[in-house]
């Protein structure tokens, strides 16, 4: 099953590969710990699993946003940039919600990166909480 999982959610093509390492990990993270924590509690479980697999990450990557010509720091934190290539965006609410979605948009946007994975959490199933959005 996770191995269907994996591949239904990773795709084909642009960094697929990267993306079926992510959803193994987070799949892990969710079948030790579970639904109905914290989102802080999934993002530290992620980074200790992404680290046991040596897939290189960044967490609580700064954002900067400028607004008529002031930057305004730290408006923005992302979750985590996996190999330079994929923005990761957790969650742990009752459901993902175009809001959310529209927030991973603008992280790749704002970073130039094309692919990103919404993960969220609180689900009994992780199949019903990933998104993967490409621009």
């Amino acid at each position: 099953m996770d191995e269907y999982l994996i591949a239904e959610f990773a795709g084909s093509g642009y960094e697929a590969e990267t993306t079926r390492e992510i959803i193994g990990a987070a799949i892990e993270v969710h079948k030790i710990i579970g639904p109905g924590l914290l989102e802080s509690a999934y993002q530290a479980c992620l980074a200790r699993e992404l680290s046991l697999r040596r897939i290189p990450f960044k967490q609580q990557v700064a954002l900067p946003l400028v607004y008529k010509g002031i930057g305004v720091d730290l408006a923005y934190r992302i979750d985590f940039i996996i190999r330079d290539k994929v923005v990761v965006e957790l969650k742990a609410t009752d459901g993902i919600t175009p809001v959310f979605e529209a927030q991973l948009m603008t992280y790749l946007r704002l970073t130039d990166l094309q692919l990103g994975l919404l993960i969220n959490f609180n689900v009994p199933s992780l199949k019903n909480g990933i998104r993967r959005i490409i621009l």
